[in-house]
């Protein structure tokens, strides 16, 4: 090879390295341009309602445990609820959701469970210090799950923005909470009908409910007590029985569909006793017009806490409250998540206040795989009371499942 050809092969060979160097240069380049993209979008931008899956995991302690943070308001004692204002928000409290759960069916049978929820973290007390309309202490997060039994399909959904701008927020009255067009809204002057909406991919629940029976005061008076110390306590309300009517679109069909939902209301701050490992709750609703709500809270050893409860309603919504010994919950089975490995109970049998009921997912699959991670998901009710043969509808959630003891240090 002659000195020249030598000289034009380096050359070649320089200018080959020079283009591999720019476009990895200029790929970099890009891919440091969308993250600043995404960053202010995060930070500044109108429009950033990221969807699942969401691999950065807050754990429940984090959410909702924890030292009392000062200059937050607790809840230590009863106080009668006020509507439509304590539909509203409740900003002096550190953390508070809106919680829908439903069984659906269409014309043909098929049946369809469904989640909403709206949460609200505040990241600090008070006003925000600075002056601009970006400026807030409030940070909204909503998830979004329909189960289409028929299909064996569970799709979830999370979206989360900061409360300004009104790119998310809540307000009384009217009674609207949202999360860009993720909401539940009031139609008019009076709350009931609520319209839910919410949507992804392929995926939507546009639905009217109504009221039903009377919202019921947890626990003392509204005062849900979870935890020894003072301040380990939310104010819970729920509407056990809300008639519920709309539409299901997924993937292209669109399904008119009526059923049962049911909402929770719940706003504190450091709730959560420091010795407690999780919750199993269940909000059942059976076919002879009776409501139970039982949620298990349990200590690292499997075992329930005695601050455990829930509440029996009767058909004309008169309330029996249900005592951390009034129900036996056992569960019949095991599932192991294949995403994050995580074995959640799978089956339950619920024992008390007269009744033998066994619950059954209506898929094993219904793991919502957000932030943070837990298991809520549609189940059927078979059971007796006596020997009258019970059967009936609801809903489960299992948190803290696959996470570090509540209580521990971090």
């Amino acid at each position: 090879m002659s000195e020249r050809e030598r000289r034009e092969r380096a050359a070649a060979q320089t200018w080959a390295w020079v283009r591999w160097a720019a476009a990895r240069i200029a790929l970099f380049t890009l891919l440091l341009g969308l993250g600043i993209v995404a960053l202010i979008m995060v930070t500044e931008g109108p429009r950033w309602y990221p969807a699942s899956p969401v691999r950065a995991r807050l754990s429940i302690a984090e959410a909702l445990g924890g030292e009392p943070a000062a200059g937050f308001a607790r809840a230590l004692a009863p106080q009668p609820f006020t509507f439509p204002r304590d539909h509203g928000p409740h900003p002096d409290f550190r953390t508070e959701w809106w919680y829908w759960t439903g069984n659906l069916l269409a014309r043909s049978g098929r049946h369809f469970g469904f989640q909403l929820t709206f949460f609200r973290a505040a990241l600090a007390p008070g006003a925000p210090r600075r002056e601009s309309d970006w400026a807030t202490t409030q940070v909204y997060l909503a998830h979004f799950a329909l189960t289409d039994t028929r299909s064996e399909r569970f799709r979830s959904w999370s979206r989360t923005s900061r409360g300004a701008l009104g790119l998310a927020g809540a307000t009384a009255e009217p009674f609207r909470v949202w999360l860009g067009d993720w909401e539940a809204r009031s139609d008019g002057a009076a709350t009931f009908p609520l319209r839910l909406h919410a949507g992804d991919e392929d995926v939507s629940v546009d639905l009217w409910v109504d009221g039903g029976k009377p919202p019921v005061a947890q626990g003392d008076a509204g005062l849900s007590r979870k935890g020894p110390e003072p301040g380990n306590a939310s104010y819970y309300y729920s509407f056990t029985r809300m008639p519920a009517r709309g539409v299901v679109r997924v993937r292209g069909e669109r399904l008119d569909v009526e059923g049962l939902a049911w909402m929770d209301r719940e706003w504190s701050t450091s709730a959560l006793g420091r010795d407690l490992a999780g919750w199993d709750w269940f909000g059942l609703q059976l076919e002879d017009g009776r409501d139970l709500m039982f949620y298990q809270l349990r200590r690292p050893d499997g075992g329930a806490a005695e601050w455990s409860g829930g509440v029996l309603v009767d058909a004309k919504g008169v309330t029996h409250p249900l005592g951390a010994r009034d129900v036996r919950v056992e569960s019949r089975g095991t599932w192991r998540s294949p995403r994050s490995n995580v074995a959640y109970p799978a089956g339950w049998r619920l024992t008390g206040a007269g009744l033998t009921l066994e619950l059954e997912p209506r898929l094993a699959d219904q793991e919502m795989d957000v932030s943070p991670r837990y298991w809520e998901g549609a189940v059927k009710v078979r059971g007796f009371e006596g020997s009258r043969p019970i059967l009936g509808s609801g809903y489960v959630e299992l948190v803290g499942y696959g996470e570090r003891r509540l209580g521990a240090k971090r």
